[in-house]
């Protein structure tokens, strides 16, 4: 066992590394790795069934991590999308799949039915594994894309309550084989939806008034590993429970997260269940690169490559005609389409069930395996193909304003127009000046101008972009960007080529601001610091003091504050002087806000002249 895990840690320490380097992403890279200690390469493990049963609980854990994420309300904003457009991809694969199946591989309706069932279903590990590490989840594709993912995976439930009745074998037989327990195989139908029915509604009830309790009672232990064991113990309960009524595991944790997403304990559940989702996931990518049989890819390789390149084209075909229904718009298309056009990992859990039911002989189900792996396989690779090519040639060929037909200024160019660039620019326009605006991103571009902005494409960190922009002759630079090396990069470069331009400058954070600092910068704004120390005001109202108390508390705060920055910059570097000199900034700050609160209480108790000290 011991060795085993060392197998698999090593292969992981070697393989990943290696394929990040090359742009490949991690995903991929396990993979690689799988191939490279599997019993059809190096031979370095064996069957990979039971690791990967256990690997597969990754896929468990990242759901309820997602559906933390996601709350309620969110949720049921998605909801025409997971039913709409999931319910659509399922079916519709689904029968082109059938009736490849049936028609030209000449199976029969209940195998043919089957494999389209299985086949509809995408990796949900996969895509949401390379949409999030490649910041494509947010996007209007990656929206999209977790919807039909989840309804999916919501789908796996009628699916494996459809596939016995299509059975060869004799279902009683079967039943005792797979139920492991199940603990309402015995009752009618209805009593089995009536069943998980309650349970669901439990878990709701319980994430909602029993967990906040619980919760703090593990906190207020102050062991931070019995909260992590807390919450393994959490998510495994659920997807034993829901395992154990015929439901899926994924689904159960899905809906717990989504239960518990707007708990004050969430971040922390985060925290701590993150790191054994990623080992999961990452050994569950693994035993899939190590379950692909090259021998028989060996010998039948036309054969499976005819039926990969088969099933990504039909399901690519699907995927393009709903992302063009649902108007999704230009390469957004793309990226929909190629992110959605594999096998999943739950089609490994279908055929097992599908085998034992003899819907499938032992031949179609390596062959079917293999398909899935290989789609899984090659998913990375087209989602680096969007990435190098598709996305690169849309942004290149999209007509955005070249440097000579950027409008330059004489007064402001303003370099990233997102939240923090807009509110800058929309107060200076308000003062009637003139703005030569440039953002990086086209997607931003596209949105501003519905809206009647006019920016323009372009990284305001090369040269002839802030010429054109009008740099030689203009009073001011604002850089919003929110890219902290490349706030450095542009500040150096507009310091060294237009010395007349002046520089303000967004800071990430304090770190940042001492950053900009060493470099010659002083008109900066740390991006939280001012709301942050409003909303500070706004709390000492609340809590009792009136607003003069308050807001000259929050002035003295952010007066302390800027002076201390430039004090400390200088220490910036030198951990030891740095944390000494941190640590008297902070009584000091302590010892100025108590003899003010001291003296505006004396002042309190004065009325004009008749003070009790001039008495």
């Amino acid at each position: 066992m011991l060795e085993s895990a060392l197998i698999y840690l090593a292969a992981a320490i070697v393989a990943v590394p290696i394929a990040k380097r090359l742009g490949l992403g991690s995903v991929l890279g396990y993979l690689l790795a799988g191939i490279l200690i599997g019993p059809f390469l190096f031979g370095l493990v064996g069957d990979q069934t039971d690791t990967m049963h256990f690997a597969e609980f990754g896929v468990v854990m990242m759901l309820f991590l997602v559906g933390l994420e996601l709350h309620p309300s969110r949720l049921w904003k998605l909801r025409h999308s997971i039913i709409g457009l999931g319910g659509l991809q399922v079916t519709l694969s689904t029968l082109l799949i059938f009736a490849a199946c049936l028609y030209i591989l000449d199976l029969r309706w209940q195998t043919s039915m089957a494999i389209g069932l299985m086949l509809a279903l995408s990796s949900t590990a996969i895509v949401l594994q390379t949409l999030a590490e490649k910041g494509w989840i947010k996007q209007e594709a990656g929206q999209n894309a977790f919807s039909v993912l989840l309804f999916q995976d919501i789908a796996v439930i009628p699916i494996l309550a459809l596939l016995p009745l299509m059975a060869f074998a004799d279902l009683s037989a079967t039943a005792s084989d797979q139920s492991h327990g199940n603990w309402v195989e015995h009752f009618p139908v209805y009593g089995q939806v009536l069943i998980s029915v309650t349970v669901i509604a439990a878990i709701i009830l319980a994430g909602k008034y029993v967990s906040a309790p619980v919760f703090r009672y593990i906190a207020d232990t102050r062991l931070r590993e019995l909260f992590t064991v807390f919450a393994l113990f959490l998510v495994i309960t659920i997807a034993v429970l829901m395992q154990k009524i015929g439901l899926s595991p994924a689904l159960g944790t899905f809906l717990a997260g989504v239960v518990l997403a707007e708990s004050d304990f969430r971040h922390e559940l985060e925290a701590d269940i993150e790191p054994f989702k990623g080992l999961l996931l990452g050994l569950f990518f693994i035993t899939v690169g190590a379950s692909i049989d090259f021998q028989l890819f060996a010998e039948q390789f036309s054969s499976i490559i005819s039926l990969v390149i088969g099933l990504i084209v039909i399901k690519a075909i699907v995927l393009y005609f709903l992302a063009t229904l649902f108007k999704l718009p230009g390469k957004q298309k793309y990226l929909f389409t190629l992110a959605l056009a594999q096998g999943g990992e739950f089609a490994f859990v279908l055929l097992s069930l599908t085998t034992s039911l003899q819907i499938l002989d032992d031949t179609q189900t390596k062959f079917t395996t293999l398909v899935v792996a290989m789609s899984m396989l090659l998913s990375p690779l087209l989602l680096i193909f969007y990435d190098k090519v598709i996305d690169r040639k849309a942004t290149a060929d999209n007509a955005y304003e070249s440097s000579e037909e950027i409008e330059s200024t004489t007064q402001v160019i303003i370099a990233g127009y997102g939240r923090f660039g807009q509110i800058i620019g929309r107060l200076l326009a308000a003062q009637g000046y003139h703005l030569s605006i440039l953002d990086h991103s086209p997607s931003q571009i596209e949105l501003l101008k519905r809206f009647g902005n006019k920016v323009y494409y372009g990284d305001a960190s090369r040269q002839d972009l802030l010429e054109a922009a009008g740099a030689n002759e203009a009073r001011l630079l604002v850089i919003a960007i929110d890219d902290a090396d490349k706030i450095i990069e542009l500040s150096k470069l507009a310091q060294k080529h237009f010395p007349n331009l002046r520089i303000v400058a967004r800071a990430r954070d304090r770190r940042h601001a001492y950053e900009l600092m060493s470099i010659g910068v002083t008109a900066f704004k740390r991006e939280t610091f001012d709301s942050a120390l409003n909303l500070g005001i706004e709390a000492l109202k609340l809590l009792g003091n009136d607003d003069k108390t308050a807001e000259r508390a929050g002035t003295l705060f952010s007066d302390h504050d800027h002076e201390s920055m430039n004090l400390l910059a200088e220490l910036w570097g030198d951990d030891h002087s740095y944390g000494v000199a941190v640590k008297q900034r902070k009584e000091d700050l302590q010892l100025v806000l108590a003899k003010d609160k001291a003296e505006l209480a004396k002042l309190n108790t004065c009325h004009g002249e008749n003070c009790e000290e001039h008495n």
